[in-house]
């Protein structure tokens, strides 16, 4: 799971909606709010731009105020830089409740001059170890970079700069979970893990660079809202001006996408769960078998 931070209780928050791709303002209040460590991170500007703050009294994170069923999930983000060993900084999408869904992407800090580690993951039914890890090819702390989660019915992608770093494609029907029947709210975190993060938790937070600073900007989930009682078939029949269900460039990656992601995979892959034999004990899950692009 993305983060083992504290859980705070919050009032429902209720909101009249109908099931259809949306488009939300990118407006930090409008479409998401403090559930944690609210009082030191920052709402900047005219909405659009955010802070997420970790230091010796607390971590924060933020969430959606709704929950989507399918979409692509978009949003800048700027890690902490410097000396970010120990820190991890999550966004991530997720359902509630221990049989959830989620898919992640989790950015794991390091020493100034090394880099970070992007690592992600996805849980279907509460089962995960699905983990995959890159080293970014640029510095994710000096400018905004764009991490997208898309996820439809037929496949998960995970793109950092519009460029595919992993697919997670739907067996289902072969009994490999996917995850698809559960409405899930976009999440975001910074927080202390240095009980593990960095070199399996052997350099811990230098306290003194304290507060550690992560930035965001244009959150933009184009996606099917959900309200508990949609079907599959009605989300994945939906349309919106530019056909994105319907398109085949999000039923299968393009020739060109599976260059690009061909080339991350070959030169900044760093950990594959499905070359990990003596993990599973000789057992791989099934999907690795699969072809995934």
């Amino acid at each position: 799971m993305a983060g083992s931070q504290p859980l705070l209780v919050f009032l429902p928050f209720f909101f009249a909606i109908a099931f259809a791709p949306i488009s939300v303002d990118a407006n930090f209040p409008k479409s998401m709010y403090f559930y944690w460590g609210g009082y030191h991170s920052k709402v900047l500007g005219n909405g659009d731009h955010l802070q997420l703050v970790l230091d010796q009294t607390s971590g924060s994170g933020i969430r959606s105020k709704r929950a989507f069923l399918f979409g692509s999930i978009e949003m800048l983000i700027k890690l902490v830089p410097g000396n970010s060993a120990g820190t991890v900084t999550t966004y991530y999408v997720s359902s509630d409740g221990v049989k959830h869904d989620e898919i992640d992407f989790e950015f794991l800090g390091n020493v100034s001059g090394q880099p970070y580690i992007i690592h992600t993951n996805i849980y279907t039914q509460g089962n995960g170890n699905r983990e995959q890890q890159f080293n970014p090819w640029f510095d994710p702390s000096a400018d905004y970079h764009n991490y997208t989660i898309h996820w439809n019915p037929s496949q998960v992608v995970w793109y950092v700069d519009g460029i595919p770093i992993r697919v997670y494609r739907n067996y289902e029907n072969e009994g490999i979970g996917y995850p698809n029947k559960q409405g899930m709210r976009v999440y975001s975190s910074l927080w202390n893990a240095d009980n593990w993060a960095t070199r399996g938790g052997l350099v811990k937070i230098d306290w003194s660079g304290a507060p550690f600073i992560a930035s965001y900007r244009r959150f933009r989930p184009r996606a099917c809202m959900w309200n508990g009682a949609v079907s599959i078939t009605d989300c994945a029949s939906s349309k919106t001006p530019t056909n994105w269900w319907t398109s085949p460039m999000y039923s299968q990656l393009s020739a060109a996408k599976q260059g690009q992601m061909k080339w991350v995979r070959d030169n900044y892959m760093i950990y594959d769960y499905c070359k990990d034999a003596k993990r599973f004990k000789g057992q791989m899950p099934p999907e690795c078998f699969k072809p995934q692009f």
